[in-house]
């Protein structure tokens, strides 16, 4: 299990090989990027921010619960924070398990749920203002 605040670039092929294990038969990323519209307004950037601890604890809780349920033999969770503009990774969540449906039923629920728990809020930068949200 692997938690990570950070303010510097992902990698989706380094999160991934941090759940590698050699009886699993599936490794399952997904990634958030920043889009360049929302809402039908333009996009220049977004602004990320978080209470560490209390988002880190939250989503070690997330990833453990969702690993046990699943199967899952590992599970990596990155969030940056910062501004991040168009096409960068915001998050990436890594899931190891034996099967492909494991991996992939995992890996919704720690995305699915990070979105409604934990204390990390976004900023959208529009070409005619922001928006916390």
């Amino acid at each position: 299990m692997e938690i990570l605040i950070t303010t510097d670039p992902l990698d989706e092929r380094v999160i991934a090989a941090r759940v590698a294990d050699p009886g699993a038969g599936a490794v399952v990323t997904f990634a958030g990027v920043v889009r360049n519209h929302f809402e039908g307004r333009a996009v220049v950037a977004v602004e990320y921010e978080a209470y560490r601890p209390m988002a880190e604890n939250e989503l070690r809780e997330i990833a453990e619960e969702a690993g046990r349920r699943h199967g899952a033999t590992g599970i990596a969770v990155h969030h940056r924070i910062g501004r991040l503009t168009v096409g960068e990774a915001s998050v990436v969540i890594a899931v190891s398990a034996p099967h492909r449906a494991e991996a992939f039923a995992a890996c919704r629920e720690v995305i699915d749920r990070l979105k409604q728990t934990v204390p990390i809020w976004k900023r959208e930068v529009f070409a005619d203002g922001a928006e916390w949200r």
